[in-house]
């Protein structure tokens, strides 16, 4: 699906993508490219991993919000900066803040992760917590830019961010200028724009592919009714990207310049991220492995060589646990299976037996008694199991069943 149209000229140019790499020169690092056979293999086409996720703060944000605020007049910048955000957007704008001797004030929802919430303190930020939901902190985040004459940095919705955000683009035809098809991530849209502004200018034959989750995909609607349109609710675990409408600014450019924007689901996460810890060896949020999920779901049209940008490596440690036991159980390497038995002496013991020779190893066991919905003969276990695969889980479920217990899940 191919959306180029003769609109407008675009807002950020390859000179506005150019200025801002040599005003991050010394700032931002030039992340590494890494080949991936694995990935390659398995794409069928040569893959190569753009680690933004290694980038100061942990992700691509610094970039636009280092050429945001450095652009302010004397004024602005005495008159300090604020920001909203609930991760990585709010570090971005911390350093930059401090490498540029500019006060911030970043407003965070009071649920955020704390790993999260100390980085950007350290970074010099003051942080004010502030709401349960990143609506009601941009809201706070608004309502004092306009009651104290702070600069609101917002997170996609500027030339100046999105041009920042190009330089990954420009990096990419640097180390990999064979390059056919460049994979992104999407919320609002900045990254997106900034790299399709850098590389189609340069080489308007790369394909650009935008990536959203399925739960928060705003831009497929959009795109279909020629504007931003804001949905319901958006729900995904990749934070990073859960933005409910697109951006105005890089929407038209996305609109023009990316040639397909394609979802993926939460199992897809899952698996992607798994798959870059176990066989790259790097750690990569639920919204930084959205490219490699649509390159292992076969979701979009690659030509090769294709370079999947790994937008940020910010993931608090709790939802990591949970996000590689997900990605576990969608390759069938995980079972948690809930299941009745007569509750007498030695039961226990024998169902556990009935794993072992499953050859499945336990991970936690879960014993109920007294649940009002048991007999009084009656005991409940729920099973948490490391398995091989989808067929061994098969196995393993055959073989509880064969033995004479009631699988209830």
């Amino acid at each position: 699906m191919n959306h180029g149209t003769s609109g407008p000229p675009s807002p950020v140019t390859l000179d506005d993508v150019r200025g801002a790499q040599k005003m991050l020169s010394g700032v931002a690092r030039i992340t590494p490219m890494e080949g991936s056979r694995h990935l390659s293999r398995l794409a069928g086409v040569p893959v190569h991993l753009k680690c933004e996720n290694l980038q100061r703060t942990g992700s691509f944000k610094l970039r636009g919000a280092y050429v945001r605020i450095a652009g302010l007049l004397p004024e602005e910048r005495a008159a300090g900066v604020v920001a909203a955000s609930a991760g990585n957007h709010a570090q971005g704008v911390a350093l930059a803040a401090s490498l540029l001797g500019v006060h911030a004030t970043v407003f965070m929802p009071k649920g955020a992760p704390l790993p999260k919430i100390g980085a950007t303190r350290d970074y010099g930020a003051e942080v004010r917590l502030h709401g349960q939901v990143v609506d009601e902190t941009l809201a706070a985040a608004q309502e004092y830019a306009d009651r104290t004459g702070a600069v609101f940095i917002h997170p996609f919705d500027h030339p100046d961010i999105i041009a920042g955000q190009g330089t990954v683009g420009l990096e990419i035809l640097e180390q990999c200028p064979e390059v056919g098809t460049v994979v992104v991530g999407v919320g609002g849209g900045g990254l997106a724009a900034g790299i399709a502004v850098a590389v189609k200018s340069l080489r308007p034959d790369v394909r650009i592919v935008g990536v959203q989750a399925e739960g928060s995909a705003a831009y497929p609607p959009s795109l279909a009714s020629g504007r931003p349109v804001m949905i319901d609710r958006p729900t995904t675990m990749a934070d990073g990207i859960r933005v409910g409408r697109p951006g105005d600014v890089p929407f038209g450019i996305v609109r023009d310049l990316v040639d397909e924007v394609c979802t993926v689901g939460e199992d897809e996460l899952s698996a992607a991220l798994l798959l870059c810890l176990e066989r790259a060896k790097l750690v990569v949020e639920p919204a930084g492995v959205a490219p490699v999920a649509a390159l292992l779901g076969g979701r979009c049209t690659v030509r090769g060589p294709a370079v999947a940008v790994l937008s940020g490596g910010n993931v608090d440690p709790v939802l990591l646990q949970r996000v590689l036991r997900h990605g576990m159980a969608a390759q069938g390497r995980y079972l948690a299976v809930r299941l009745r038995l007569t509750d007498r002496p030695g039961a226990l013991a024998t169902l556990l037996g009935v794993v072992s020779a499953a050859d499945a190893n336990v991970l936690d066991v879960s014993h109920a008694r007294t649940d009002p919905r048991l007999g009084l003969t009656e005991a409940e276990v729920e099973l948490h199991l490391e398995t091989k695969g989808p067929d061994h889980c098969a196995e393993v479920v055959r073989a509880l069943r064969e033995a004479g217990h009631t699988v209830l899940d």
